[in-house]
Protein backbone atom coordinates (compact mmCIF):
# COMPACT_ATOMS: atom_id res chain seq x y z
CA UNK A 1 0.00 0.00 0.00
CA UNK A 2 1.44 3.81 -0.70
CA UNK A 3 2.15 5.19 1.99
CA UNK A 4 0.51 8.50 3.14
CA UNK A 5 1.60 12.02 1.24
CA UNK A 6 3.51 14.26 4.05
CA UNK A 7 0.52 17.36 4.50
CA UNK A 8 1.40 20.32 2.64
CA UNK A 9 0.45 21.70 -0.69
CA UNK A 10 0.80 19.85 -4.18
CA UNK A 11 0.64 22.00 -7.27
CA UNK A 12 -0.66 19.80 -9.62
CA UNK A 13 -0.64 20.10 -13.51
CA UNK A 14 -2.93 18.57 -15.52
CA UNK A 15 -3.96 18.00 -19.09
CA UNK A 16 -4.66 20.22 -21.68
CA UNK A 17 -6.72 18.16 -23.61
CA UNK A 18 -5.95 14.50 -23.88
CA UNK A 19 -6.43 13.06 -20.57
CA UNK A 20 -3.47 10.73 -21.71
CA UNK A 21 -1.18 13.58 -20.91
CA UNK A 22 -1.00 13.26 -17.66
CA UNK A 23 2.47 12.19 -15.87
CA UNK A 24 2.30 8.95 -13.45
CA UNK A 25 3.25 10.74 -10.77
CA UNK A 26 0.27 13.79 -10.88
CA UNK A 27 -1.88 10.63 -11.12
CA UNK A 28 -0.53 9.03 -8.23
CA UNK A 29 -0.24 11.96 -6.27
CA UNK A 30 -4.05 12.58 -7.25
CA UNK A 31 -4.95 9.52 -5.69
CA UNK A 32 -3.00 9.77 -2.39
CA UNK A 33 -3.83 13.21 -1.38
CA UNK A 34 -6.82 14.02 1.24
CA UNK A 35 -8.23 16.96 -0.55
CA UNK A 36 -8.22 18.62 -4.38
CA UNK A 37 -8.30 22.05 -4.82
CA UNK A 38 -9.98 22.91 -8.16
CA UNK A 39 -11.22 25.45 -10.39
CA UNK A 40 -14.25 24.00 -11.24
CA UNK A 41 -15.32 20.66 -9.53
CA UNK A 42 -17.35 19.34 -12.77
CA UNK A 43 -14.57 19.78 -15.44
CA UNK A 44 -12.03 18.36 -12.84
CA UNK A 45 -14.52 15.38 -11.96
CA UNK A 46 -13.98 14.04 -15.10
CA UNK A 47 -9.97 13.59 -15.35
CA UNK A 48 -10.06 12.34 -11.68
CA UNK A 49 -13.06 9.50 -12.41
CA UNK A 50 -10.39 8.44 -15.30
CA UNK A 51 -7.19 8.27 -12.65
CA UNK A 52 -9.48 6.84 -10.34
CA UNK A 53 -8.86 9.45 -7.41
CA UNK A 54 -11.57 9.12 -4.93
CA UNK A 55 -10.28 12.19 -2.94
CA UNK A 56 -12.97 14.75 -2.17
CA UNK A 57 -12.97 18.01 -3.79
CA UNK A 58 -13.39 22.23 -2.77
CA UNK A 59 -13.64 25.04 -5.37
CA UNK A 60 -10.96 26.95 -5.71
CA UNK A 61 -11.24 29.69 -8.17
CA UNK A 62 -10.57 33.55 -8.89
CA UNK A 63 -13.98 34.46 -6.04
CA UNK A 64 -12.75 32.52 -3.71
CA UNK A 65 -12.46 34.65 -0.73
CA UNK A 66 -10.15 35.23 2.02
CA UNK A 67 -11.68 33.37 4.48
CA UNK A 68 -11.40 30.20 2.54
CA UNK A 69 -7.88 30.41 2.16
CA UNK A 70 -7.25 30.44 5.68
CA UNK A 71 -9.56 27.37 5.86
CA UNK A 72 -7.04 25.95 3.51
CA UNK A 73 -3.75 26.60 5.19
CA UNK A 74 -5.17 25.19 8.63
CA UNK A 75 -5.83 22.01 6.66
CA UNK A 76 -2.63 22.36 4.90
CA UNK A 77 -0.80 21.49 8.55
CA UNK A 78 -1.77 18.28 9.07
CA UNK A 79 -3.29 16.89 5.30
CA UNK A 80 -1.68 16.86 2.14
CA UNK A 81 -3.78 18.86 -0.32
CA UNK A 82 -3.90 19.22 -4.51
CA UNK A 83 -4.38 22.02 -6.27
CA UNK A 84 -5.16 21.91 -9.98
CA UNK A 85 -6.83 23.97 -12.97
CA UNK A 86 -9.65 23.15 -15.05
CA UNK A 87 -6.32 22.55 -17.51
CA UNK A 88 -2.93 22.54 -17.60
CA UNK A 89 -0.39 24.04 -15.06
CA UNK A 90 -1.92 25.87 -12.25
CA UNK A 91 -0.74 29.71 -11.94
CA UNK A 92 -0.92 30.50 -15.09
CA UNK A 93 -3.82 32.49 -15.85
CA UNK A 94 -5.42 30.31 -13.36
CA UNK A 95 -6.02 31.30 -9.53
CA UNK A 96 -3.46 30.25 -6.85
CA UNK A 97 -0.60 32.68 -6.33
CA UNK A 98 -2.27 34.12 -3.86
CA UNK A 99 -2.54 30.36 -1.79
CA UNK A 100 0.86 29.26 -2.72
CA UNK A 101 2.22 32.68 -1.06
CA UNK A 102 0.62 32.62 1.99
CA UNK A 103 1.57 28.70 2.56
CA UNK A 104 5.25 29.67 2.07
CA UNK A 105 4.51 32.18 4.61
CA UNK A 106 2.94 29.72 6.83
CA UNK A 107 5.86 27.47 6.56
CA UNK A 108 3.90 24.78 4.45
CA UNK A 109 5.72 22.57 2.62
CA UNK A 110 5.01 23.63 -1.08
CA UNK A 111 5.80 20.85 -3.84
CA UNK A 112 4.97 21.25 -7.73
CA UNK A 113 4.27 18.36 -10.27
CA UNK A 114 5.09 20.16 -13.29
CA UNK A 115 3.27 19.29 -16.54
CA UNK A 116 1.24 20.08 -19.82
CA UNK A 117 1.04 23.89 -20.05
CA UNK A 118 -0.68 25.84 -23.24
CA UNK A 119 1.71 28.08 -23.63
CA UNK A 120 5.13 26.06 -23.91
CA UNK A 121 2.80 23.73 -25.93
CA UNK A 122 1.89 26.35 -28.57
CA UNK A 123 5.29 27.55 -29.15
CA UNK A 124 6.67 24.00 -30.28
CA UNK A 125 4.19 24.34 -32.88
CA UNK A 126 4.31 27.49 -33.72
CA UNK A 127 7.86 27.99 -35.46
CA UNK A 128 8.88 31.02 -34.03
CA UNK A 129 11.79 32.01 -32.27
CA UNK A 130 11.67 30.23 -28.68
CA UNK A 131 15.45 31.63 -27.29
CA UNK A 132 13.17 34.65 -25.86
CA UNK A 133 9.78 34.80 -25.18
CA UNK A 134 6.77 36.88 -23.32
CA UNK A 135 3.98 35.49 -21.75
CA UNK A 136 1.07 37.81 -21.74
CA UNK A 137 -1.83 35.47 -20.70
CA UNK A 138 -5.07 37.18 -21.46
CA UNK A 139 -5.13 40.58 -22.47
CA UNK A 140 -7.57 43.21 -21.68
CA UNK A 141 -10.47 43.58 -23.88
CA UNK A 142 -11.12 47.26 -23.53
CA UNK A 143 -9.52 48.94 -26.77
CA UNK A 144 -7.78 51.52 -24.47
CA UNK A 145 -5.81 48.97 -21.88
CA UNK A 146 -4.97 46.70 -24.57
CA UNK A 147 -3.50 49.39 -26.60
CA UNK A 148 -1.37 50.63 -24.15
CA UNK A 149 -0.25 46.97 -23.14
CA UNK A 150 0.55 46.59 -26.48
CA UNK A 151 2.66 49.94 -27.16
CA UNK A 152 4.78 48.54 -24.02
CA UNK A 153 5.92 45.63 -25.54
CA UNK A 154 5.96 46.75 -29.13
CA UNK A 155 9.80 46.80 -29.75
CA UNK A 156 10.34 44.00 -27.27
CA UNK A 157 12.72 41.53 -29.04
CA UNK A 158 10.69 38.16 -28.37
CA UNK A 159 8.37 36.12 -29.66
CA UNK A 160 5.04 36.33 -27.41
CA UNK A 161 2.51 34.27 -26.14
CA UNK A 162 -1.12 35.58 -25.60
CA UNK A 163 -4.54 33.37 -24.55
CA UNK A 164 -7.45 34.54 -26.62
CA UNK A 165 -11.45 33.15 -27.05
CA UNK A 166 -12.99 32.45 -29.87
CA UNK A 167 -15.23 35.19 -30.74
CA UNK A 168 -12.28 37.87 -29.73
CA UNK A 169 -9.87 36.40 -32.27
CA UNK A 170 -10.39 38.74 -35.14
CA UNK A 171 -10.58 41.78 -33.30
CA UNK A 172 -7.76 40.84 -31.22
CA UNK A 173 -5.43 39.80 -34.17
CA UNK A 174 -6.10 43.13 -35.90
CA UNK A 175 -5.37 45.04 -33.03
CA UNK A 176 -2.00 43.69 -32.63
CA UNK A 177 -1.30 44.09 -36.13
CA UNK A 178 -1.75 47.84 -35.56
CA UNK A 179 0.26 48.05 -32.58
CA UNK A 180 2.98 45.76 -33.53
CA UNK A 181 3.67 45.48 -37.63
CA UNK A 182 3.20 43.08 -40.30
CA UNK A 183 4.86 40.41 -37.85
CA UNK A 184 4.33 36.79 -38.41
CA UNK A 185 2.55 34.84 -35.88
CA UNK A 186 0.22 31.73 -35.48
CA UNK A 187 -2.98 30.59 -34.23
CA UNK A 188 -2.94 27.78 -32.26
CA UNK A 189 -6.25 25.45 -30.72
CA UNK A 190 -7.21 22.45 -29.28
CA UNK A 191 -4.02 21.34 -28.44
CA UNK A 192 -3.65 17.77 -27.83
CA UNK A 193 -6.88 17.44 -28.95
CA UNK A 194 -8.51 15.39 -32.18
CA UNK A 195 -9.21 19.01 -34.06
CA UNK A 196 -5.56 20.70 -32.90
CA UNK A 197 -4.60 23.22 -35.64
CA UNK A 198 -1.68 25.86 -36.06
CA UNK A 199 -1.86 27.98 -38.60
CA UNK A 200 0.51 30.86 -39.72
CA UNK A 201 0.78 33.67 -41.16
CA UNK A 202 1.24 37.51 -40.27
CA UNK A 203 -1.18 39.20 -38.03
CA UNK A 204 -3.49 41.24 -40.78
CA UNK A 205 -3.54 37.76 -42.90
CA UNK A 206 -4.90 36.36 -39.48
CA UNK A 207 -7.14 38.82 -38.43
CA UNK A 208 -8.95 38.43 -42.03
CA UNK A 209 -9.09 34.84 -42.15
CA UNK A 210 -10.97 34.36 -38.67
CA UNK A 211 -12.99 38.03 -39.24
CA UNK A 212 -16.25 36.11 -40.81
CA UNK A 213 -15.72 32.77 -39.27
CA UNK A 214 -14.40 32.90 -35.36
CA UNK A 215 -13.33 29.15 -34.37
CA UNK A 216 -13.87 27.29 -31.27
CA UNK A 217 -12.38 25.46 -28.68
CA UNK A 218 -9.26 26.79 -26.64
CA UNK A 219 -6.82 29.37 -28.82
CA UNK A 220 -3.43 30.63 -28.23
CA UNK A 221 -1.89 33.37 -30.20
CA UNK A 222 2.14 33.19 -30.72
CA UNK A 223 3.48 35.90 -31.78
CA UNK A 224 6.82 36.76 -33.61
CA UNK A 225 9.72 39.32 -32.57
CA UNK A 226 10.20 42.13 -34.60
CA UNK A 227 12.36 42.34 -37.64
CA UNK A 228 15.85 42.64 -37.28
CA UNK A 229 16.39 46.43 -38.15
CA UNK A 230 19.69 48.68 -39.02
CA UNK A 231 19.37 51.78 -36.53
CA UNK A 232 17.44 54.64 -38.27
CA UNK A 233 19.45 57.64 -39.67
CA UNK A 234 18.28 61.25 -38.79
CA UNK A 235 17.02 61.30 -42.28
CA UNK A 236 15.24 58.47 -42.19
CA UNK A 237 13.50 59.40 -38.76
CA UNK A 238 12.87 63.10 -40.11
CA UNK A 239 11.46 61.80 -43.57
CA UNK A 240 9.20 59.42 -41.54
CA UNK A 241 8.61 62.31 -39.17
CA UNK A 242 7.36 64.71 -41.93
CA UNK A 243 4.94 62.67 -43.36
CA UNK A 244 3.66 61.40 -40.05
CA UNK A 245 3.22 65.02 -39.06
CA UNK A 246 1.06 66.27 -41.89
CA UNK A 247 -1.67 63.96 -40.72
CA UNK A 248 -0.97 63.34 -36.39
CA UNK A 249 0.21 65.50 -33.48
CA UNK A 250 3.75 65.65 -32.32
CA UNK A 251 3.04 62.48 -29.89
CA UNK A 252 0.62 60.28 -32.10
CA UNK A 253 3.64 61.03 -35.31
CA UNK A 254 6.25 59.82 -33.05
CA UNK A 255 4.09 56.91 -32.08
CA UNK A 256 3.81 55.85 -35.62
CA UNK A 257 7.45 56.14 -36.41
CA UNK A 258 8.90 54.74 -33.60
CA UNK A 259 6.63 51.65 -34.24
CA UNK A 260 7.69 51.80 -38.50
CA UNK A 261 11.28 52.51 -37.71
CA UNK A 262 11.93 50.21 -34.66
CA UNK A 263 13.44 52.85 -32.36
CA UNK A 264 12.48 54.10 -29.21
CA UNK A 265 9.53 56.57 -28.89
CA UNK A 266 11.34 59.03 -26.95
CA UNK A 267 13.57 59.77 -29.79
CA UNK A 268 10.91 59.94 -32.41
CA UNK A 269 9.27 62.08 -29.83
CA UNK A 270 11.94 64.63 -29.34
CA UNK A 271 12.89 64.86 -32.96
CA UNK A 272 8.98 65.60 -33.58
CA UNK A 273 9.15 68.36 -31.35
CA UNK A 274 12.40 70.10 -32.61
CA UNK A 275 10.45 69.92 -36.18
CA UNK A 276 7.33 71.35 -35.47
CA UNK A 277 8.89 73.99 -33.24
CA UNK A 278 7.20 73.32 -29.84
Amino acid sequence: MDQPLSPGLYIVATPIGNLGDITARAAATLCRVDRILAEDKRVSAKLLAHIGATAPMTAYHDHSDDALRDRILADLSVKAIALISDAGTPLISDPGYKLVRAARAAGVAVHTLPGACAAIAALTLAGLPTDRFLFLGFLSAKTKARSETIAEIATLRASMVVYESGPRLSESLAARAAGLGPRDAAVIREISKLHEECVTGSLTELAERYADAPPRGEIVIVIGPPPERSEASDDDLDQALDEALARLSPSRAAAEVALLLGIPKKRAYARALERTGA
